[in-house]
């Protein structure tokens, strides 16, 4: 028999599926098929939750037993495992506006939730873009030390995170945890090593590359440059796909992870990477009714799915209670970069978007929920970067740093926890070598420290660096999204380039949106920030940003996006096999031959 779960923010109901028979609702004889005693017990465990499951129900746990239930719900709150389980979400190219704690005219309410209980980080900095982020937050170290400091990982590259570097989920897994990864990968998987499953996940379930449809998984890179996108291990998941919207179907795989593990057995660490709310704009129209008022419809969308977002996180908060993984565990949220206002992001009041080294682009929403946190209801005004998790987790994992692990990423989690001084001071946003579009850029503008055409950008204390062409450098207010003519909007906020600037210096804390440039009020700290950019880049190693490999089209591997390129031992490797089954196949043709001849002799006599 198996029992499950379906409800709405309204009502609860109770679905009893004994074996090879049709599903029944909560009845009267509910309690002849489960029993008085039993009915009681899973009644008053069921008060109080009000959790939509999209689909999960209990026949996704592997006992079918419904008096083992119990267990799986976690009546006995007691914890056997002393590591905290981890819960990592990342959601992408959520704008730092985009939650109701900052103000949004979106609703929020299972993320405010979380993150008033726990600490909400709002000096908290990632990348401008995907792979930069998912890189600095699997390896704990700064582009430019992995190489990955250009632009992001593209589908037809043959380029992936640099096999040589430790991957959190592979320390947490030397530390005994069990480790699964849901959602977007984006990080190369141009070689079956590149694979989630290869870097230290025990499961994957998602996609590879950085967009996709929400509900074909399809995604194209170019005419006749089309494939499909979602993945079980290492083996496209068509098996799993039933056209479920993205969000939904992650969050549903998510909370089957928890239904199938044992926290009390075990330290969990689960990677949630959303989609959304990425492009392209698609969502289930139930979530567009509740914006009708917003005219803008880039922006309705985008609200919506940040709704359903919510929902998504309220569900799995939901499921991490129910089978007793919450009282010991730490929840991560995380955006990957700021939003992108033509997507129908907002920043706003900070200046620029995605893709731009301006605090619209790196500063991103984050906070820690964990009944695990010592000062909960609380802010972290401490400087805190996207590497610093690798550390901070491993630690608090009880795992190992090794010193050749060369981070850049420090333990923050007293700073976090506790409210002490973060021993971070600095930032390096980045390197980009390759991107030196500042046409009035120079070593003289640089003071014969820096070539200001480069692309870079750096955090000490309160002071903030930029050189070359940081990007799109708008300050985009939230009527920019109305229906109204752009005339008769307040939008006086436009920078012209024609200033001929490739270097500017800010003071974050005191100028959180950037307005005044103190570059040539303060040319002494300017220098100092140079030679520090200067011994940064000293350390960088060369960029890995290869053409694109025509062998990489989906219509050379049925269809699927997935690995295609093999180098010299694969070759051979391959080669050997081939050699192997020919001859195999020539022995079975020879004998079969053989066979033949002998049989017509047979016959002749």
């Amino acid at each position: 028999m198996d029992v499950s779960l379906g409800s709405t923010h309204k009502s609860h109901t109770l679905f009893i599926r004994p074996k090879k028979t049709a599903e029944l609702k909560w009845t009267d004889s509910v309690e002849s098929v489960l029993g008085a005693t039993c009915m009681s017990s899973l009644t008053s465990v069921l008060h109080g939750y009000c959790v939509l499951f999209w689909g999960v129900t209990f026949s996704d746990i592997k006992n079918e037993n419904p008096f083992c239930l119990f267990k799986q719900v976690a009546l006995d709150n007691t914890q056997n495992c002393t590591q905290p389980h981890i819960i990592f979400i990342l959601v992408d190219d959520q704008g730092f506006r985009d939650v109701g704690y900052h103000g949004s005219e979106i609703k929020t309410p299972a993320i405010d939730r979380l993150a008033s209980q726990g600490v909400k980080l709002e000096n908290y900095y990632v990348q401008p873009l995907c792979s930069p982020s998912r890189s600095q937050l699997m390896t704990g170290r700064y582009q430019i030390h992995t190489g990955l400091q250009h632009s992001i990982i593209r589908p037809t590259q043959p380029n992936c995170l640099p096999l040589e570097n430790v991957t959190l989920p592979q320390k947490l897994k030397q530390a005994g945890y069990s480790t699964h990864m849901v959602g977007k990968w984006h990080l190369g998987f141009y070689k079956r090593n590149c694979l989630p499953t290869q870097r230290g996940f025990d499961t994957f379930f998602g996609s590879l590359l950085g967009s996709g449809d929400y509900y074909s998984h399809y995604k194209c890179e170019g005419t006749g440059i089309c494939g499909y996108d979602l993945y079980e291990g290492e083996e496209a998941a068509w098996d799993q796909d039933h056209g479920m919207y993205s969000t939904m179907m992650l969050t549903r795989k998510a909370i089957s992870i928890l239904a199938n593990h044992n926290p009390n057995q075990q330290p969990l660490f689960l990677y949630l990477a959303f989609q959304a709310v990425h492009s392209p704009l698609q969502v289930p129209a139930r979530y567009l009714e509740r914006y009708k008022g917003i005219p803008n419809l880039i922006r309705r969308k985008y609200a919506a799915m940040v709704s359903c977002l919510d929902e998504a996180i309220h569900n799995l908060t939901m499921a991490l209670k129910r089978y007793g993984y919450y009282d010991n565990t730490v929840i991560v949220y995380s955006s990957d970069n700021g939003g992108q206002p033509l997507a129908g992001g907002s920043n706003w009041p900070l200046r620029g978007s995605k893709a731009t080294y301006w605090e619209g682009g790196i500063k991103a929403v984050g906070f820690v929920h964990s009944p695990l946190l010592m000062n909960k209801g609380t802010k972290c005004r401490s400087l805190v970067h996207i590497t610093d998790w690798f550390p901070t987790l491993v630690t608090l994992a009880e795992g190992t740093l090794e010193e050749d692990l060369n981070l850049d990423g420090y333990d923050v989690w007293e700073a976090i926890s506790e409210g002490r001084p973060s021993p971070r001071q600095d930032i390096l946003h980045n390197i980009d070598p390759i991107y030196i579009k500042a046409k009035n850029g120079s070593w003289k503008a640089g003071y014969g420290l820096w070539n200001t055409a480069v692309q870079a950008a750096l955090r000490v204390g309160h002071w903030k660096l930029l050189t070359g062409v940081p990007g799109y450098s708008d300050w985009v207010p939230p009527q920019t999204f109305s229906t109204q003519r752009l005339t008769h909007r307040y939008h006086n906020e436009r920078i012209r380039w024609d200033r001929g600037k490739s270097l500017w210096l800010f003071n974050i804390t005191a100028d959180p949106y950037e307005r005044v440039d103190l570059s040539q009020r303060y040319p002494h700290i300017v220098k100092k920030m140079l030679m520090r950019l200067a011994h940064y880049n000293k350390t960088a190693v060369p960029v890995r940003y290869p053409a694109k490999d025509l062998r990489s089209n989906p219509q050379f591997n049925g269809g699927v996006w997935g690995p295609w390129y093999k180098d010299e031992k694969d070759r051979q490797d391959e080669e050997h096999m081939n050699n192997h089954l020919t001859e195999v196949s020539n022995k079975k043709r020879w004998k079969k031959k053989f066979k033949h001849r002998k049989l017509k002799r047979r016959v002749e006599e």
